[in-house]
C-alpha cells in the first residue's frame, strides 16, 4: 500500500511543485500593446510597443526606412491607419483635454512624446514615459472603444502649437493592438 501511494504521491508532487514554481517565481505579465509601423504604401517602418508599470505607460518606438532628420512621434486617437496619409488615425491621444505640446503652458496632450532623429541611414529609436497612463481602464486608458495608433510625422516637433505641434504630414502609422 506505501508502495502505490508513493507512486501516486510523487507525480503529483511534481506537478505541483512545477505548479509553485511556475506561479511563484515569476510575476504577473505587465499589460503591453504593439504596432507594426507602416508608410502610406503598405511598406514597413519599424515597430512601438507600449508597455505598463506602475508609473504609467513605458513606449518605445524603433524606426527605419525614414528620412533621415527629426520627426515628430504621438499616439493618435484611433485605432486605424488607411494610408496614405494617416488622417484616420484623428488627433492625438488627449484624455486629459489639455493643449499641444511639453512648452505649452497649457499642455500637454497624453500622446505627445519626443522626437526621434533619423540618422542617415533612416533609423530612429525613441523611449519614452506617459505618466498615469493605462493600456486598457482607469480614467486614462489608451485602448478604448476606437483603439489608438503610433504615428510618425514627416518633420520635428516644436513642442507647443496646438493642436500638432506644426510636425508635417504622417509618413509612418501603426495601429496598437493588445497583447
Amino acid at each position: 500500500m506505501k508502495f502505490f501511494l508513493l507512486i501516486i504521491a510523487l507525480p503529483l508532487a511534481v506537478t505541483v511543485a512545477g505548479c509553485a514554481t511556475t506561479t511563484t517565481g515569476s510575476q504577473r505579465a505587465a499589460p503591453t500593446a504593439s504596432a507594426k509601423l507602416a508608410a502610406g504604401d503598405g511598406a514597413p517602418r519599424g515597430e512601438a510597443v507600449v508597455t505598463q508599470d506602475a508609473d504609467g505607460l513605458r513606449v518605445v518606438v524603433k524606426a527605419q526606412g525614414l528620412t533621415p532628420g527629426t520627426h515628430a512621434v504621438h499616439i493618435h486617437t484611433t485605432g486605424q491607419c488607411v494610408g496614405p496619409d494617416f488622417t484616420s488615425a484623428g488627433g492625438h491621444w488627449n484624455p486629459t483635454a489639455r493643449k499641444h505640446g511639453k512648452d505649452n503652458p497649457m499642455g500637454m496632450h497624453m500622446g505627445d512624446m519626443p522626437n526621434m532623429l533619423a540618422g542617415p541611414d533612416g533609423s530612429g529609436q525613441i523611449e519614452y514615459q506617459i505618466k498615469g497612463g493605462t493600456i486598457s481602464g482607469g480614467a486614462t486608458p489608451l485602448l478604448d472603444a476606437d483603439g489608438a495608433a503610433v504615428v510618425i510625422h514627416a518633420q520635428a516637433d516644436d513642442n507647443k502649437s496646438d493642436p500638432a505641434g506644426n510636425a508635417g504630414g504622417r509618413v509612418a502609422c501603426g495601429v496598437l493592438n493588445a497583447q
